[in-house]
């Protein structure tokens, strides 16, 4: 490879526009198998929230004839069998991870960044677009082999990185090199007219990114349309009457190799605030279902306060299956939307318009499944418009939250938290599988003996 230690050295040549995507293969549970070496090979799922379906799963697995998304209870006589091993979502685990895994990206392209121009786009905590119009043509390929390598080196994670000329066909190339990861070492690179066209012609037309199992149907069955390389050949005004409008003809053009989906910057503040949980048990009483969105809103209180930001409305909502006598699943969401007098991010000031509300919501003999909050309206807590009519809040509860976060952020696992949000806590998301939060508890940290 040609690199000196971990700093990459490549040709003095021009390069081209390229962007790549780096994914992270089968990420949840590569975090679990990145504690337990004796599951290097061996087939590994992840369960999703309150244990219902399968969300992640390793090669292994999928060899098995396990499917994503399928009900776990479906499919558990066969992982049973075949020892498959069964872990619940642990998102404090895969969130600082994904951090590592981009943190190490930055650091591999911040000497190239230009002008602030961010060079790694997060799209999703595995996967992330990297701008490469720095790396010469002739280095793109040794390049992402670097980044895999690295990547792999420093957080234990294994990537797949496709390149190609615009955001749309490095996502086919990902696809391609995730297919086949002993063939392509996990690197695919679209560099050029002929690898594009034979990508294409290998990509069915349901994997195309922005395509959907809807329209990847109606194109087979009333257009004939079967892979990427057929689409791409489709005229520009047919895509605009058949495709959605814009986005069908934004597709058609990415397929023929134009760029029409920039790199974005980070966002460095959300526009919306929210925080929601399907329950680990249905809820049938008021208390629980009052101490569940008191915690949902500390949780979004904590995330405004975090970026500098107050909230000028709350909407409570729940979901209700019935009254818990019918076995048929028919899920309704009901919510209640509140102005508040002043923005703010105080969660005692939330928490008293929350809180009416849910009893508003609240129904006797309904079943409840899920509860959540949403905050919105926001504007930066700097720079809080007054208000004639009230008087000004005092600045010592500004000083309050900011010492109650402070030590949650310590201690972890709400070590400070309101009356309001119970003590039990049982209606909390149930996590029977769960792994140990080795990157973050010290009191789980992983031991070696």
């Amino acid at each position: 490879m040609p690199s000196e230690g971990w700093f990459f050295v490549y040709p003095t040549a021009k390069a081209r526009d390229m962007t790549g995507i780096v994914d992270c293969n089968s990420f949840y549970c590569s975090c679990e198998r990145l504690f337990r070496p004796d599951l290097r090979d061996a087939p590994v799922v992840v369960l999703s929230n309150n244990d219902g379906c399968i969300v992640s799963r390793t090669d292994e697995a999928k060899a098995l004839g396990v499917d994503m998304a399928v009900p776990y209870y479906q499919c558990r006589e066969v992982m049973e069998r075949h020892r498959v091993s069964v872990f619940s979502s642990n998102y404090h685990l895969y969130g600082d991870m994904s951090m590592r895994v981009m943190d190490t990206l930055r650091h591999l392209l911040e000497e190239e960044s230009e002008g602030g121009h961010e060079r790694v786009e997060v799209y999703s905590v595995d996967e992330a677009f990297i701008d490469l119009r720095h790396i010469p043509s002739e280095g793109l390929r040794d390049f992402a082999a670097h980044i895999r390598t690295v990547v792999e080196c420093w957080t234990g994670i294994r990537v797949s990185v496709g390149v190609a000329s615009n955001k749309l066909l490095s996502k086919v190339a990902n696809k391609l090199a995730k297919k086949d990861k002993r063939g392509s070492g996990c690197v695919w690179v679209l560099d050029t007219e002929d690898a594009v066209q034979e990508a294409l012609e290998r990509t069915p037309v349901g994997d195309l990114w922005g395509v959907g199992h809807r329209y990847a149907g109606k194109l087979r069955d009333h257009y004939g349309i079967f892979n990427a390389r057929q689409l791409r050949g489709m005229p520009e005004e047919w895509a605009r009457k058949h495709l959605g409008g814009v986005v069908g003809v934004r597709l058609i053009r990415e397929l023929r190799g134009e760029s029409c989906i920039a790199m974005k910057d980070p966002l460095e503040r959300k526009k919306m605030i929210a925080t929601t949980r399907m329950f680990g048990r249905p809820v049938f009483e008021l208390a629980p279902l009052r101490e569940a969105v008191a915690t949902y809103v500390a949780r979004a209180a904590e995330k405004l306060r975090r970026q500098g930001s107050a909230a000028g409305s709350i909407d409570v909502f729940v979901v209700t299956n019935g009254d818990g006598r019918s076995l048929e699943y028919d899920p309704a969401s009901h919510h209640r939307y509140c102005l508040l007098p002043r923005p703010t991010s105080h969660t005692p000031d939330l928490l008293h318009h929350a809180i009416p509300m849910v009893e508003q919501l609240w129904r006797d003999g309904r079943k409840y499944l899920k509860a959540g909050v949403i905050l919105g309206g926001l504007v930066p807590a700097a720079a809080i418009q007054g208000n004639l009519f009230m008087p000004q809040p005092e600045g010592r509860g500004h000083a309050l939250m900011k010492a109650i976060d402070g030590i949650n952020a310590a201690l972890r696992d709400d070590m400070v938290k309101y009356a309001a949000s119970g003590l039990t806590r049982d209606w909390k998301m149930r996590q029977e599988l769960r792994s140990p939060r080795f990157t973050t508890r010290w009191g789980e940290l992983y031991a070696v003996e």
